[in-house]
């Protein structure tokens, strides 16, 4: 069934075998799919109000009518020209990842991210940068304390997993639509913080110095490494200072996005401290 309401195509969907539902499930699961279609699958109000505020382009709207209105859409999505479909209350069972996603799941055009398309820095940036993050989670837990911390942007250079994994989106809680993110190879991310004239602090236990003692309070870029080989060789050798989080218990290391959190928060501390003087 086709209607035509407020400049968008509206759908009837009632199969949980119909072709786009099976597409969209291929899409969650499936990141050679996404990357070859330049889509990101896109699940809950909030997630959807945020790539919406972020400029990302929809192209599909899916939303299940007992658990949003039409009129409650048309104010989410505002003047977006996403073809619409309502879904019966089983097909969107069949669709949804999450259980309190409130009614809509929508696919995005993916935004171009390499470091050459970054917009200019401001005068005095702090940038997180996350050097071959591995697990979708720890890279949106990142993104949730630069967006809580108000940080310039998030750099994640030889990236092996995919930005737009469900999980990720999921972990960030959508701002990952709305933050400067970067990726590219470690030698393009460091070559980028050279010419902006960004130090590079480097999270590691060799030749570092105690957090508590750096000074973060010029140009910074806090670098953190995969989980389970650390900061690389090239951004060590790059570095203008490695700092380490001192360890009391028995293990000598912290997961990367709670280390992260604490390193940029620290800058935050030291750059509060300036303003006040």
């Amino acid at each position: 069934m086709l209607f035509l309401i407020d400049y968008m195509e509206h759908y009837d969907i009632t199969s949980t075998s119909n072709s786009r539902i099976k597409e969209v499930i291929a899409l969650q699961e499936k990141s050679k799919l996404r990357n070859k279609q330049g889509l990101a699958v896109i699940e809950g109000k909030r997630e959807v109000s945020l790539a919406c505020m972020g400029h990302m382009e929809l192209t599909s709207i899916f939303y299940q009518p007992e658990l949003i209105s039409q009129d409650e859409l048309t104010l989410l999505i505002g003047d977006q020209k996403a073809a619409s479909y309502q879904v019966s209350p089983e097909v969107y069972q069949k669709m949804a990842h999450r259980s309190s996603t409130e009614g809509v799941i929508a696919l995005g055009k993916q935004k171009n991210h390499h470091i050459s398309h970054m917009p200019p820095l401001g005068k005095n940036p702090l940038i997180l940068v996350a050097e071959g993050i591995e697990k979708p989670g720890n890279i949106g837990a990142m993104l949730r304390t630069a967006d809580a911390a108000g940080i310039d942007a998030v750099l994640l250079p030889d990236m092996p997993s995919d930005l737009y994994n469900p999980n990720t989106i999921r972990a960030s809680l959508g701002c990952l639509f709305t933050l400067p993110i970067a990726t590219g190879s470690s030698q393009e991310i460091i070559d980028f913080l050279r010419a902006n004239q960004v130090a590079i602090f480097s999270a590691t236990l060799q030749a570092s110095i105690p957090y508590s003692q750096w000074d973060a309070t010029g140009p910074t870029a806090i670098v953190v490494g995969s989980e389970d080989r650390g900061v690389s060789q090239l951004f060590r050798n790059n570095s203008t200072q490695n700092i380490v989080i001192p360890m009391q218990g028995a293990i000598d290391s912290m997961n990367v996005s709670v280390a992260a959190a604490i390193l940029v928060f620290e800058a935050k501390r030291q750059r509060n401290l300036v303003s006040l003087k």
